[in-house]
C-alpha cells in the first residue's frame, strides 16, 4: 500500500470512528460579583514587590450559575499594580448542566482595570459537567462586578 493510499485509509476510519469530528463549542457570557474578599500578605520585603495571598468568594450569573471559590497569589507593585494566579472551583450550572469544576487563572490589575485569562482545568468537572473542557476571560473595574466568557465543550 502506497503512503498516499495508507493516509486515505487511515483518515476515512477515523472519519467513520467520529475522531475527525470536532467537539461541540459553547460560548457562555455572564457576571461575577465578588460576595467576600480578604487579602493578606505572606511575603513584604523591604525592597521590592509584596506578596499576597487573596481568598475570595463570589457568585456567577449569566450562562454560569454558580458560587466560586478562589486563592489567589499576587505580586503587588510598588506603584499598585499586581500580577496574579489563581485556582477557583466552581459550584453549579454551566449549559443547564449541573457539577463543579476547577479554573487556573492568570491575570493583571492596572489602575483600576482588572483582567484575565483561565482555562478548565483538564479532568476537574464533576457531574454533568465530567469531561468539561474550555478557556476564557474576565475584565472588570477594581471594585465592580466582572464582564466573563468561557468558550466550551465536553470530551
Amino acid at each position: 500500500m502506497s503512503a498516499r493510499s495508507m493516509f486515505l485509509y487511515v483518515a476515512l476510519a477515523a472519519l467513520q470512528a467520529g475522531a475527525a469530528r470536532p467537539a461541540p463549542k459553547h460560548h457562555a457570557v455572564g457576571k461575577i460579583t465578588v460576595k467576600t474578599y480578604d487579602a493578606k500578605p505572606y511575603d513584604e520585603p523591604a525592597h521590592g514587590p509584596k506578596l499576597m495571598r487573596t481568598h475570595v468568594t463570589e457568585t456567577f450569573s449569566g450562562d454560569i450559575e454558580a458560587d466560586g471559590v478562589v486563592e489567589f497569589l499576587q505580586v503587588v507593585q510598588s506603584d499598585g499594580s499586581t500580577s496574579f494566579v489563581g485556582i477557583e472551583r466552581v459550584t453549579g450550572k454551566l449549559g443547564g448542566r449541573t457539577g463543579t469544576f476547577v479554573l487556573q487563572d492568570a491575570g493583571t490589575v492596572s489602575g483600576k482595570v482588572v483582567a484575565g485569562t483561565w482555562f478548565v482545568v483538564p479532568g476537574s468537572g464533576t457531574g454533568q459537567l465530567t469531561g468539561l473542557r474550555g478557556k476564557g476571560g474576565f475584565t472588570a473595574d477594581l471594585g465592580k462586578s466582572a464582564s466573563i466568557t468561557l468558550d466550551y465543550s465536553f470530551e
